[in-house]
């Protein structure tokens, strides 16, 4: 690594940071004059404002805002370089552009790296805390949620209907599990007054039990009980499925999740999958807009520095105008919600190799 390398990252990582910070700032001063007045009408506290929620909030803002950061620090940075004529005096002797890019490109990688864990790992647990704060404090912050007579299907055959979930106490009232012969023939139903998750066996316990057995060759079977404990495919979180339930989730839960949805027959899932594969397509885009950032910039243009981040909030804004766009036909499956996920990221990424390709090297 020569002394230039090093200098490019210290000085782009250093920017990085600052953009960050302003954006942070920024974004909570904004997001605190819209909703102070909510915040106070609701009883909320200084303290539960910027102790609980803005500190909880700033880890989702630095994800959301480091392709943002990183791509403005770029773009300044090298524009820098072009105006000062470093980079034409660099090629002069033999460098390439390509060769220059290697320690925005090493940047980009480390960065997207750490927000791929953030995303995956911290930030979900911050949410949690955020989106309670917002259902509590909030107008207009509620989440739907789905709680009365709720149908899920727990097995090929077998469908568990509910006539409302608590999901705080993980408790479901008026039970009944059927299970049917290819579809058609009802062969036997349980009737619960209540089913209760218990977290030590991860079982379901269903109390005052009615449960029918439909034979083939004799009259129905009843029996009665007090209680009666079983296993099902179905857990607490797919009873209450909430618009952003997979923001609070890590990758490993959010997959589980995913998974228990496909089990249970969900519908209208989109939304959910499409969070759950931005985990992994967003973090990419720190990198891409490096690709994009730094041809875009190494040309000296008329107007100096202001131009090029001009140029660099215009690209920044159809980057997020784009996933935006996007990223609702995923929520309706009129395309599939990985594509939904990754299609953005794809076409910017082929902008960047293009803008490459043209930039003199």
């Amino acid at each position: 690594m020569t002394t230039i390398d090093r200098h490019i990252i210290i000085r782009f990582f250093t920017g990085i940071v600052y953009l960050t910070l302003a954006l942070i700032l920024f974004l909570i001063v904004l997001h605190y004059v819209e909703y102070i007045d909510d915040f106070f009408d609701r009883g909320a506290t200084m303290k539960d404002v910027f102790l609980v929620y803005y500190l909880n909030y700033i880890p989702e803002i630095i994800r959301l805002t480091s392709p943002l950061a990183v791509f403005l620090s770029a773009v300044y940075l090298t524009s820098r370089l072009s105006q000062k004529l470093q980079i034409a005096a660099l090629q002069t002797s033999g460098v390439s552009l390509y060769r220059i890019m290697l320690p925005f490109l090493f940047v980009g990688v480390i960065v997207s790296s750490f927000v791929f864990y953030f995303n995956g790992y911290i930030v979900p647990k911050t949410n949690k805390v955020v989106i309670d704060f917002e259902q509590k404090y909030l107008r207009g912050k509620q989440i739907k949620l789905d709680l009365h007579d709720v149908h899920r299907q727990n097995s090929p055959g077998s469908v568990i209907a509910v006539g409302y979930y608590d999901r705080f106490s993980k408790v479901a009232n008026n039970v009944s599990i059927q299970d049917f012969e290819n579809g058609q023939f009802l062969r036997a139903r349980i009737d619960a007054d209540r089913m209760v998750w218990v977290d030590s066996t991860e079982t379901w316990r269903l109390e005052v039990v009615t449960a029918r057995t439909f034979p083939s060759d004799s009259w129905p079977q009843i029996v009665h009980q007090d209680y009666l404990d079983t296993t099902l495919t179905v857990f607490p979180t797919d009873f209450a499925r909430t618009e952003r339930e997979v923001e609070s989730m890590t990758i490993p839960e959010a997959e589980s999740f995913i998974e228990s949805l496909r089990r249970s027959g969900a519908n209208n899932t989109g939304r959910t999958k499409v969070g759950f594969y931005n985990k992994f397509s967003y973090p990419f885009a720190n990198l891409i807009v490096v690709l994009i950032a730094v041809p875009l910039a190494s040309v000296r243009r008329k107007g100096g520095q202001a131009i090029q981040i001009g140029l660099g909030l215009l690209v920044s804004f159809l980057y997020l105008a784009t996933i935006k766009v996007v990223e609702p036909f995923g929520y309706e499956n009129s395309i599939p919600p990985s594509m939904a996920a990754w299609l953005p990221h794809v076409l910017f990424f082929a902008l960047g190799m293009f803008l490459l390709i043209r930039a003199r090297k």
